[in-house]
């Protein structure tokens, strides 16, 4: 079984930075693909960026030039880098850690508001 601890949402204003942070306890981050998801009121949970073990990322059209995932395999901790924040930005982001089609997890998910 693998833990995922998020933090570092909050409100934020439009144009503004955060970054989010996810640790996980247990024995396969470094083989991990890890990974950030949002998901908004009404709307069904979407891929925001992508890390492999090797450091290769893939990140959403909509986050490009914005967002950037990074890794620490020393830490256990994936990170998300939020820049040139918008609106529709605005969800409720989750990390999730995939090591196999039966070492798949989540974690509890963090808020993240963008508003004046």
């Amino acid at each position: 079984q693998v833990q995922l601890v998020e933090s570092g949402g909050g409100l934020v204003q439009p144009g503004g930075s955060l970054r989010l942070s996810c640790a996980a306890a247990g024995n396969i981050f470094r083989i991990a693909v890890l990974g950030w998801y949002r998901q908004a009121p009404g709307k069904q949970r979407e891929l925001v960026a992508r890390i492999t073990n090797s450091g290769a990322t893939n990140y959403a059209d909509s986050v490009k030039g914005r967002f950037t995932i990074s890794r620490d395999n020393a830490k256990n901790t994936v990170y998300l880098q939020m820049s040139s924040l918008k609106p529709e930005d605005t969800a409720v982001y989750y990390c999730n850690l995939k090591a196999s089609s039966w070492a798949d997890y989540w974690g509890q998910g963090t808020q993240v508001t963008v508003s004046s």
